[in-house]
Order: structure tokens, then C-alpha cells, then sequence
């Protein structure tokens, strides 16, 4: 305690200075446009607003791609003409997804620092990541087996894909992981054929998380520790809906009127999920549920002062882990397309560890007392695993803000 209360005061003499400066509460709608072709879908968000995805070029081949900073990167393919990217770590360096070979084949990959690399099969000729950890080291997804079933795989740094199995049928796939690779999430056929939600770990093997009353479910997303599960059931009447998982328990999340609704990401510490749902027209709007509201919201409404008119906020995929970014597409009235968007809600401010607006004394003192702990929670708000310097300054920078 005395080491951290010296690193604190130290860090406090040094950023003095800074604390006279606040930053403001900016919320933004971008178009991320596209390769050079018509359309674009976004299906991945870091920790800092990198963008991953889809996007046709000049040659009407879709190519996964990566944005930063008003920049569309084309990741290239392993050898064919077609990639498609589904997952990017929290500092939005390694991506992941599936890209065709010389001959033809859809293979898993695993992209950094300009490098595409062919994660291989479960003994078939195809394959797709679907996530990866926060550190980029474990990816999942699917993969065909040598028996011609596609399965849920886990794959570590080190060594290759591990088979996950299924609840009892011959089909499965990983759709999402949690911030240290422990937890993975997906899809798996039961004995009776039927498409389950599950929730995987080493120690326990392969959980079927049930559903709302039907046949069906499937887990898209998980919270950083693993403990909140989102996707879709099938209910008693035979309609998809959104639903969150805790503690054995799947709540519906409903929807914005209409029939059916899909949650596609949380965040990391659970209490925000975002997907597509049905409105009473029977038309699908982004939407965005959180714990406090206890409801959906349409975000096309929410945030249409930064919408032209005629655009809407079709699906929201993915969230960033703290909550701020949302990305998924829509239709772009400016330009009469389908366009990727990332949506920056503009909260929690930069600092603001309990998320009540304010970046205060309390802020500084949950990192304080969590310093040198383990990260992948509120108090690690640049996302890399630890907190620590780097943390309390980043409270330190944006001190008043919001007070």
C-alpha cells in the first residue's frame, strides 16, 4: 500500500499541471465508406476505436479491412481474391478472420503488423475466426474436421486448434472469447440436432445455456471475465429473441416493438449490449441495451441528430469493451449505400472509472487501490492487461471533466 501511495504522490507532482484541463463529452457518427466498391460492414471495435471488417473494392471483391483514424486498410487475402475480417484485439493490432487460399479454400487467419497468417483446419480445407483475446494471443472460430464436421475450435499462441466438441450433435462454432481466452461462447448442435447456446471452459467443457422457451439459441459475445453471455433464443412462440445470461439465468431483452431482436456484443463488464431488433413496423434498427435503462433503445432515434435524413442504424455487432464505441452498418442516405459506422457515444469520459460522468477523486482512487492488479476490468482504461501508470495518468489528464 505504502509503494503505491509513493507512486500515486509522484505521479500527482508530476501531472499537476494538467489538471486544469477538461476534456469534453464529444459524440460522433463516421461513415467508414469502402474499398472502392458499394458496400461495407463493420463486425469488430478495439479498446481505441480501431474498426474491422468488410468491404467491397473496384472489383466487387469483398476484402476484410481495418480502420483507423478516417484510413480503410485493405488486410489482403492468403493467395485468393476474397477475406473477410470478424475480430480485433483491445489495442486493435492482430485481427482475425477468414480469407481464400491460392486453391480456392476459406481459411482461418490471423493478421498483425502486416502479416496474414493461415491458422490451418481441424483436419478438413476449411476454416473461420470469428474472435480473438484481448492480447491477441487466442483466437476461436470454426473449422471443418477430417469426418467433414465443422466445429467450434480454440486456438493458443502456442500450438494448434483445439476442438471444443459439441453438446451431443455433429455441428459447432466459437463466436466469442473472453479478454483472457479462458471463456469461449458459440453455438453447438445437441443430440437431437438442435442449434444451443454454450459457454465453454477448460475446467468444465462445453455448457448448454438453454433457451426462452424453443428449440434454439446461439452465444455471439461475452464479457471480459466470462460471466455475462449475449446472443439470441428461440422463445415459446418460435421468435428470435435477444437475451442476456448470468449466474444460469437468461433474461429476454425484448424488443422495439416488433417480433424477433439478435444481441450481437457486450461490454466488457456486462451491463451494455447491443444487436438488432425489430420495431413496430417490422422494420430492424440498430438498438442498445443497458442494465441501468433496463431496456432497448433504437439508436438510429438516439443519435439521429448526427444522421442525415433517410440514414438509418440497420445492426449494431460489436462494442468496444468499455462501453464508448459501437459499430455495425446501416443504409448512408449521402452516398445510397450499405456503409459501415462507428458510433462514439461520447461515455464513459476518458478517466471516468465508475462511470457516473465525473472524473473525480473516486476515479483516482479506484485505480489507486486496484494498482498493480490484474486488468480487463473498468480500472484498466487503456485495456492492456494491468493496472497501472498508464491508468492513473489517463485519469490524471482528464481530471474535472464532466464535474
Amino acid at each position: 500500500m505504502c509503494y503505491m501511495q509513493n507512486r500515486f504522490k509522484a505521479l500527482l507532482s508530476a501531472c499537476v499541471l494538467s489538471l486544469i484541463a477538461t476534456a469534453g463529452w464529444s459524440q460522433s457518427l463516421t461513415w467508414l465508406g469502402t474499398l472502392g466498391g458499394n458496400e461495407s460492414w463493420a463486425y469488430g471495435v478495439s479498446a481505441n476505436g480501431v474498426v474491422v471488417g468488410v468491404a467491397t473494392n473496384a472489383a466487387w471483391q469483398y476484402r476484410a479491412f481495418r480502420w483507423e483514424n478516417g484510413v480503410m486498410q485493405d488486410l489482403g487475402t492468403l493467395g485468393g481474391s476474397w477475406s473477410e475480417a470478424w475480430g480485433v484485439s483491445a489495442n486493435g493490432a492482430v485481427v482475425v478472420g477468414g480469407a481464400y487460399d491460392a486453391a480456392g479454400q476459406r481459411r482461418a487467419f490471423r493478421w498483425e503488423n502486416g502479416v496474414m497468417q493461415d491458422l490451418g483446419t481441424l483436419g478438413g480445407y476449411r476454416s473461420r475466426a470469428n474472435r480473438v483475446s484481448a492480447d491477441g494471443a487466442v483466437v476461436v472460430g470454426g473449422a471443418w474436421n477430417a469426418a467433414g464436421d465443422w466445429h467450434a475450435f480454440r486456438r493458443a499462441a502456442s500450438g494448434g486448434m483445439q476442438d471444443l466438441g459439441t453438446l451431443g450433435g455433429s455441428w459447432s462454432e466459437a463466436l466469442g472469447v473472453s479478454a483472457d481466452g479462458a471463456v469461449v461462447v458459440g453455438w453447438a448442435q445437441n443430440a437431437a440436432g438442435w442449434p444451443r447456446a454454450f459457454r465453454w471452459t477448460a475446467s468444465d467443457g462445453m455448457e448448454d445455456l438453454g433457451t426462452l422457451g424453443g428449440n434454439e439459441s446461439e452465444a455471439y459475445d461475452v464479457s471480459a471475465d466470462g460471466s455475462v453471455v449475449v446472443g439470441w433464443a428461440e422463445n415459446a412462440a418460435g421468435w428470435p429473441r435477444a437475451f442476456r445470461w448470468e449466474n444460469g439465468v437468461m433474461q429476454n431483452l425484448g424488443t422495439l416493438g416488433g417480433r424477433d431482436s439478435l444481441a450481437h456484443g457486450v461490454s466488457a463488464d456486462g451491463s451494455v449490449v447491443v444487436g438488432r431488433a425489430q420495431d413496430a413496423a417490422g422494420y430492424y434498427r440498430a438498438f442498445r441495451w443497458t442494465a441501468s435503462l433496463g431496456r432497448m433503445e433504437d439508436l438510429t432515434w438516439t443519435y439521429h441528430i448526427w444522421l442525415t435524413p433517410g440514414s438509418v442504424l440497420w445492426t449494431a455487432w460489436a462494442i468496444s469493451p468499455d462501453g464508448r464505441y459501437i459499430v455495425g452498418w446501416g443504409r448512408n442516405a449521402a452516398t445510397n449505400r450499405a456503409e459501415a459506422f462507428l458510433l462514439d457515444t461520447g461515455f464513459p469520459r476518458r478517466g471516468d472509472v465508475d462511470r457516473n460522468g465525473c472524473v473525480d477523486d473516486a476515479d483516482l482512487l479506484q485505480v489507486l487501490f486496484a494498482f498493480g492488479g490484474r486488468g480487463y476490468r473498468n480500472e484498466d482504461l487503456n485495456w492492456d492487461g494491468t493496472v497501472d501508470d498508464a491508468d492513473l495518468l489517463e485519469v490524471l489528464f482528464n481530471f474535472g471533466s464532466g464535474c
